[in-house]
């Protein structure tokens, strides 16, 4: 089978920053589809010539129908140092969100407390008495809001309003069910609103920018890359 050329916004001797497509898990998965970690190996091996499999730390991850910026790490020191930013919250995480729906406030910010379901992969908001729940605080601003057709098939006009938003902390599908229980589910996230039929492989999410202390450099370093797929494109004019 043969493995997609990634597409690379930098890479040295310590970190691989490169554009996560929808529909490729982050890292190894239950499946005979290349995830992110084959491609990178592949690319590695292609470009540098040596045998033996590469080394390639997983610091963070994106949910498979989600897009987006992310950072690999290519010795166990980087990876080391990177997890630690991860771990801390310190690693600044930004995304693009279609929401259904319309926010009471153009901005804000929302703090809720999730549990994760390990057997059925979702997380809901809890208590914050219930054992084992988790801090989730994200920031928000819609850009934009537009009607659409055709989106649900109990209305034929539905409000899309787009969100940029700062992720604080970096919950089990955080962003997805933060806004579910704020009464905006994501675009085509039928795990979290059963009320939607899904059209698309991928969801109403993408992360476009990613900031954090480079391993080697010590330096702060920050990436972006614009969304090229539906429902962003609905959004373009925008970037």
């Amino acid at each position: 089978m043969a493995i997609a050329k990634p597409t690379i916004l930098f890479e040295d001797e310590a970190i691989i920053v490169c554009v996560k497509p929808s529909g490729i898990a982050s890292q190894s998965a239950k499946s005979f589809q290349p995830d992110m970690t084959d491609i990178l190996r592949q690319h590695i091996v292609s470009n540098s010539g040596k045998k033996g499999e590469p080394y390639i730390g997983v610091i963070h991850r994106l949910d498979q129908p989600v897009g987006g910026v992310m950072v690999y790490a290519k010795t166990p020191a980087a990876a080391a140092f990177l997890s630690k930013q991860t771990a801390n919250h310190s690693m600044c995480k930004k995304y693009y969100a279609v929401l259904l729906g319309n926010m009471p406030d153009t901005q804000g910010t929302l703090t809720d407390f999730l549990l994760k379901d390990g057997k059925s992969n979702t997380s809901s908001v809890v208590p914050e008495s219930t054992k084992d729940a988790k801090k989730a605080v994200l920031d928000y601003k819609i850009l934009e809001t537009i009607s659409h057709d055709g989106i649900e098939s109990t209305s034929a006009k539905t409000d899309l309003s787009l969100a940029d938003i700062t992720l604080h902390t970096g919950r089990h599908h955080q962003i997805r069910v933060q806004f579910a229980n704020a009464g905006c589910p994501l675009l085509d996230d039928n795990k979290y609103n059963k009320k939607q039929t899904k059209r698309m492989a991928t969801l109403g999410l993408f992360s476009y920018s990613l900031t954090f202390i480079h391993p080697l450099t010590k330096k702060e370093v920050s990436f972006e890359c614009a969304p090229d797929y539906a429902p962003f494109t609905w959004f373009q004019t925008i970037y």
